[in-house]
């Protein structure tokens, strides 16, 4: 009998996914001693687009959400997702700053680090990997599966392989937009295994969207996998993942098993069931499945947040000739995965495509990841969207690792955020600063609040009560 890992998703990609990443911490909190005790091999709990919520929306310090997280998951190995070389922003950032966001990550908390590279380009992996590694960490290397003319088994395999010289703990294949059919699944996990050792632990996280996925995890355990992603059900399917409790079922009887607690996940179950109603103005349209996202290839933490963005702009109606333009805008720029920075990069131009038109307004992120500067795409990029790339950007194509062309920026970084009033002047601040420079002024001007009040709420007030900041 072998048993299989699972890591939970609820506290940080199942909300991003399902309701714009909006949940607050207070409604995370009852939830936790269940989370801590229930047998997961992980908790993913920030990263992605947490931390900019949390500043955006919630008024909440994010690094201060880590800490209650390590504090009050005493047992657990908390997990995030980092964007390589971008860390949680949106662009490349220096070695240095690279190097001190994963130290600081590492000192308030964090365990398991799942290092990916929007492009799959592995020159952005190699200096936050050797950072996780000198922190003695978990450094998982991360495989963004997509699928197009150019991409194959092979390719995918021998990335991993690629990871693991470069010093990974683990390998993860991350589908984000639950693309990864049943068997593809089963024949990268065999192929993973086969290049790099049944003893590299294989880790495997696929999105519910198109319906087929479960399917795929079953098929990736009996390849060989050794860790699922799932997430508990009331906080479930849709544009998110597959219920934590439907995978320990579908186990029963197979010769595999799951070290999960099922009465607690019962509880986890009924808490965020609680919860869940009062995030409706976020939650995404997509309620059940949806095949046409195998063209689109939307990742279903994007989609709830292009809905929004399409309501506040009054254009809901566009979504699906937006969804129809997604795949044309990826082409044009070489077939990248989409998933954030670039699903952001290309889902925004085909919503300047559609509404404008084609092309006739490029945003300064698209016109760099056309010149090369996020880092190499599998294909071609088009020549002429190139031509108007530079025309808009006014510099050149590059080739290099795009981080290569940065100056050392930690002191500039620093002394930008002591300048705002209300900076601590601690490297946390200096880092969110540096990764949101147009938001943090407010937020650290403001003053996000801790979490005193919400470990003890104050006599008379619902702890389950969320307050949404209109900033």
């Amino acid at each position: 009998m072998k048993t299989i890992e699972v890591t939970e998703l609820v506290l940080r990609d199942a909300h991003q996914s399902l309701m714009a990443t909006r949940m607050a911490m207070e409604d995370m909190v009852a939830a936790l001693e269940d989370l801590d005790k229930a047998g997961f091999w992980s908790l993913e709990c920030w990263g992605g687009a947490t931390y900019d919520a949390c500043i955006r929306f919630l008024n909440e310090d994010p690094w201060e959400r880590l800490r209650t997280f390590r504090k009050l998951l005493p047992n657990s190995r908390l997990q995030m997702l980092l964007r390589g070389q971008n860390l949680l922003g949106y662009r490349h950032y220096q070695d240095m700053v690279v190097d001190r966001f994963v130290e600081k990550s590492a000192e308030n908390g964090m365990d398991v680090f799942r290092v990916f590279d929007a492009l799959n380009d592995l020159r952005n992996l190699e200096q936050p990997i050797a950072a996780v590694k000198r922190t003695g960490k978990h450094a998982q290397g991360t495989i963004c599966y997509t699928v197009s003319p150019l991409h194959t088994v092979q390719g995918f395999v021998d990335m991993a392989r690629k990871l693991v010289e470069m010093g990974c703990d683990s390998i993860c294949i991350k589908d984000m937009a639950a693309l990864l059919k049943p068997q593809p699944a089963s024949d990268i996990v065999t192929g993973i295994k086969a290049a790099c050792g049944e003893k590299m632990p294989v880790h495997v996280h696929v999105h519910a969207t198109t319906g087929v996925t479960l399917v795929s995890l079953m098929k990736s355990i009996e390849a060989g996998a050794d860790v699922v992603d799932t997430a508990i059900s009331s906080l479930s399917l849709g544009p998110g993942h597959n219920p934590t409790e439907s995978l320990v079922e579908m186990l029963e009887g197979t010769g595999y098993t799951t070290r999960l607690d099922k009465a607690r996940l019962l509880k986890i179950r009924d808490h965020f069931a609680r919860v869940r109603p009062r995030y409706g103005e976020f939650l995404s349209n997509i309620t059940g499945v949806d095949t046409e996202i195998f063209d689109s290839q939307i990742p279903g933490g994007m989609i709830s947040n292009m809905e929004s963005q399409l309501k506040q702009q009054g254009a809901a109606g566009k979504m699906k000739e937006v969804l129809e333009e997604v795949p044309r805008v990826r082409e044009v720029a070489g077939f990248p995965p989409l998933v954030t920075p670039s699903s952001q990069i290309v889902g925004t131009q085909a919503v300047f495509n559609v509404m404008m038109g084609r092309y006739k307004v490029l945003t300064g992120e698209f016109a760099d990841l056309m010149l090369g500067y996020y880092g190499e795409t599998i294909g071609p990029r088009d020549p002429e969207v190139i031509k108007l790339a530079q025309e808009k950007a006014g510099k050149p194509p590059i080739t290099c690792r795009p981080a290569d062309m940065l100056e050392p920026e930690w002191d500039r970084l620093r002394a930008s955020a002591l300048a705002l009033t209300g900076c601590n002047g601690s490297d946390e601040d200096v880092l969110t600063a540096a990764m949101f420079p147009q938001v943090a002024p407010k937020s650290v001007t403001r003053g996000p609040r801790t979490w005193a009040a919400i470990l003890v709420p104050p006599k008379g007030r619902n702890p389950f009560e969320t307050r949404f900041s209109t900033r």
